[in-house]
């Protein structure tokens, strides 16, 4: 059986750019965490008015979301019986691979500073030759395509309404007969899908007619898919 791969895409984890590492909410942050501002994270709580000079301003600076979500991935059933495979991409195209036996700091400070580490330097732990997580630089088509995967099924509020009992079935029957899945989760807190994700989708399917966030709809998806597979039973 092959491994469901799920990505959460155009997230907004990033440093901070250079066109607002002057700024004075940037500076003042740097500061008060005694480093400068080209390592630290963006984060729309704390450098929301320098974000505003920013294009897309408004799907950047969300680390909490990444971290929820790969607190909530990498500790579900799916992930411990080795059928999940977890990927973040950026808005900036950065994709990072994360092994699926990292254990995620829950604290969210000590998440930053990893986070922060893992951008600066390429990858976890910095020195490792088998890192826990690493970047690449690459876009997401250049990823599907790298993958060659049977099925990329977009989860958009906008896709045709399909209920996650029916949609866990499919994914566990495609898994099943040793198809190569793709869910494509937004990471992103506001707005849609840029035109060249949208494109990638063989399905873009529904599960709710209003907005969820980000980590309720892994958590359904996953759900759905252990108890296709009775993952839950054993």
């Amino acid at each position: 059986m092959h491994p469901l791969t799920i990505v959460l895409a155009e997230c907004g984890l990033e440093l901070i750019p250079k066109e607002i590492q002057s700024h004075s909410a940037i500076v003042k942050s740097a500061k008060r965490r005694g480093k400068n501002a080209c390592d630290i994270l963006l984060d729309i709580s704390l450098h929301y008015k320098a974000m505003k000079l920013l294009p897309k301003w408004y799907k950047r600076g969300r680390p909490d979301i990444v971290h929820i979500s790969l607190l909530l991935t990498l500790s579900s059933p799916l992930n411990y019986a080795g059928l999940l495979k977890f990927y973040i991409h950026t808005i900036n195209d950065v994709i990072v691979h994360v092994d699926a036996k990292t254990r995620i700091p829950r604290n969210y400070n000590r998440f930053v500073g990893l986070m922060e580490q893992l951008l600066k330097t390429g990858k976890i732990p910095p020195n490792s030759s088998r890192p826990l997580m690493f970047i690449e630089e690459k876009t997401l088509h250049q990823f599907v395509q790298d993958e060659y995967f049977d099925e990329i099924i977009l989860f958009d509020e906008k896709g045709v309404k399909q209920s996650l009992n029916a949609l866990g079935n499919l994914v566990a029957s495609l898994m099943g007969i040793g198809r190569r899945v793709c869910i494509i989760i937004g990471g992103f807190q506001r707005g849609d899908f840029e035109e060249t994700t949208l494109r990638l989708a063989t399905k873009r399917v529904s599960v709710y007619p209003k907005v969820l966030e980000a980590w309720i709809v892994l958590s359904r998806i996953i759900e759905s898919v252990e108890n296709s597979l009775n993952l839950l039973d054993d």
